[in-house]
């Protein structure tokens, strides 16, 4: 990820705690100068796993419901604040013990307005109209 990424990643994701969107904690470079930066880090809550990890177990209709009430809570949120997220999937979508569902990975999110290229979306999660173009 680079310094671009990172400015779209930063604002969403701190204004977002607690609204089913991944919080930030810190970010941090090892680098001791300017000139030897290359590499930071993003310090986020620990999440057990990833929907894409548990699709295979059975769950009550009650925590699957609860799973997608967050889902579209935390998609109503960063729609509402004009991100587009681009690669929402099972993978990127976070789950912890408590069954609280966190939207993570904003690497590909863009601003609603901004100008953006068409494929980006893994294959498979990709819109049947960005298939379809």
């Amino acid at each position: 990820m680079g310094t671009k990424e990172l400015c779209n990643v930063v604002p969403i994701q701190e204004r977002g705690r607690g609204v089913c969107v991944i919080g930030l904690l810190d970010v941090f470079t090892p680098a001791s100068s300017l000139r030897s930066f290359h590499d930071f880090y993003l310090v986020m809550p620990f999440m057990q796993t990833d929907l894409q990890k548990i699709m295979g177990m059975e769950f009550s209709e009650d925590k699957i419901q609860y799973l997608v009430y967050q889902m579209l809570k935390g998609l109503k949120y960063i729609h509402s604040a004009g991100v587009i997220h681009r690669d929402l999937k099972p993978g990127n979508l976070a789950v912890n013990e408590d069954c609280e569902l966190k939207i993570l990975d904003f690497g590909l999110a863009r601003h609603a307005d901004a100008e953006m290229t068409g494929y980006v979306v893994t294959r498979w999660y990709r819109a049947p109209e960005v298939i379809l173009s």
